[in-house]
């Protein structure tokens, strides 16, 4: 049989679960992308960063691989549709630079640039 300050501590942890859980950050694609990419240049370490941004690591991380993932697949999609990916882009270094704008473009991210 439960005791009633059992049930009483139960209910005070899922009072706080829950205002917890609606509390909680929520980043958008523009914020994780900014963030990774302040990774990538790495002016200052991952941990500071995330310490900065009020992240764990693990979830730095997470996003870096997401955004690497996206960016592998973007750039597969563009070179398949120009037949001979190597051949094409080896032999015309303005197509190449037209993709590495593209896919590097700030338009979409705000100000956020190489």
């Amino acid at each position: 049989m439960r005791r009633k300050n059992e049930r009483f501590t139960d209910d005070a942890d899922r009072v706080v679960k829950d205002i917890k859980r609606q509390t909680r950050r929520r980043f958008s694609a523009e914020e994780k992308i900014r963030i990774v990419l302040a990774g990538l240049r790495g002016e200052d370490s991952i941990a500071e960063l995330c310490c900065q941004e009020g992240i764990a690591q693990s979830q730095y991380y997470s996003w870096s691989k997401e955004f690497m993932e996206a960016g592998k697949k973007r750039l597969a999609g563009l070179l398949n549709a120009y037949g001979d990916q190597e051949t094409r882009l080896q032999d015309n270094p303005t197509e190449r630079s037209a993709i590495f704008r593209f896919l590097f473009s700030c338009d979409d991210v705000g100000d956020v640039c190489f």
